[in-house]
């Protein structure tokens, strides 16, 4: 499932306190979306990674009650008391089995020992596959069994919408609008330790926003997405001294469009990023230029802008702008 379907699915399972397990390759976002709909919802939310865990840590230890006279169980104090929100089970599949069974109760009864699962706080889990060359143990059958299992896939149109609202670099968000396989290039069989994925073009972002010296930025996003994708990306990131003044194009202003396919990327990116918030006179600016550029690139910033909540129908300059491109759509 595209990770849009996943985030949608998964927040009706939450709602209906149903235990969900997410499986996906690695860096690909899993607990992100877990985290986001959390924090959209205005809910708790705890991460637990029961690889870390003995048995014993989850059920919690005994302890002698004297008023009773007999042994119970105190819980860790990590689990939650009361409210809602969601206990995550991060890379569940990579605990010891002997801990993995320590969730059995926890998960279908939402109970273990002595504690209860309050009712406003749904389970969730999320795992590497077995053929991801991970440290994993095959997850019993009776486990497997207290969940819904949804397979997360990358795509790179959901991960342009969320790069844009998050904010990355334009010259990430271009590249991969121009380059989509190289957004996710995971090869099981290569003893690479850098490749591309969602999660190492975040480490991207924060490698171009660290402003290093220009000679040591290529071994560096080497160091985060592999040597030929880095090569590939360095190059299409040059193309930003070509570009055009962006606040210009917002302003109204004539400017000189590129010629590059590649710089075109990374412009569209920029304005896109640069206009979700913005006021009806500039958004019908940008509109007004986009009749000025290739077709594909007019659609393409309308579409991101569209999908990032910009409204744009009721400016007279989308009519014209349908109207220049309606074959398109």
């Amino acid at each position: 499932m595209r990770s849009a379907d996943i985030t949608k699915t998964l927040s009706a399972l939450v709602a209906e306190k149903l235990p969900a397990f997410i499986w996906g390759a690695p860096g690909i976002g899993k607990s992100s979306i877990v985290r986001q709909i959390a924090e959209r919802e205005g809910i708790g939310f705890i991460d637990l990674r029961l690889s870390l865990m003995d048995p014993t840590d989850l059920k919690g230890i005994p302890f002698y009650d004297k008023d009773a006279h007999k042994a119970v169980w105190a819980p860790p104090s990590f689990l939650p008391e009361g409210g809602e929100g969601i206990l995550f089970l991060d890379e569940l599949n990579t605990a010891a089995p002997s801990v993995q069974a320590s969730a059995y109760q926890l998960i279908l009864d939402r109970r273990v020992g002595e504690y209860v699962l309050p009712d406003g706080w749904a389970i969730v889990a999320a795992g590497n596959r077995e053929n991801d060359r991970g440290i994993v143990y095959r997850m019993p059958l009776p486990l497997a069994n207290r969940f819904v299992h949804l397979e997360m896939e990358v795509h790179s149109g959901d991960w342009r919408d969320w790069a844009l609202r998050r904010g990355l670099d334009a010259r990430i968000v271009g590249y991969i609008g121009a380059k989509p396989d190289a957004l996710f290039r995971f090869d099981p069989a290569s003893d690479a330790k850098s490749f591309p994925t969602p999660r190492s073009w975040e480490f991207v972002h924060g490698i171009l926003q660290a402003g290093m010296d220009a000679e040591l930025l290529l071994g560096a996003v080497a160091g985060a997405v592999g040597d030929e994708t880095a090569v590939d990306f360095v190059a299409f990131a040059k193309v930003m001294h070509t570009l055009p003044d962006t606040k210009a194009i917002l302003r109204g202003e004539d400017v000189e469009i590129p010629a590059s396919l590649d710089a075109l990327h990374v412009l569209a990116s920029m304005l896109v990023a640069q206009a979700l918030d913005a006021d009806d006179d500039t958004l019908a600016h940008l509109l007004r230029f986009t009749l000025e550029l290739p077709p594909e690139f007019a659609v393409l910033i309308v579409q991101d802008l569209q999908r990032g909540g910009a409204e744009l129908e009721h400016l007279d300059a989308y009519g014209t702008w349908v109207e220049r491109f309606a074959f398109l759509l």
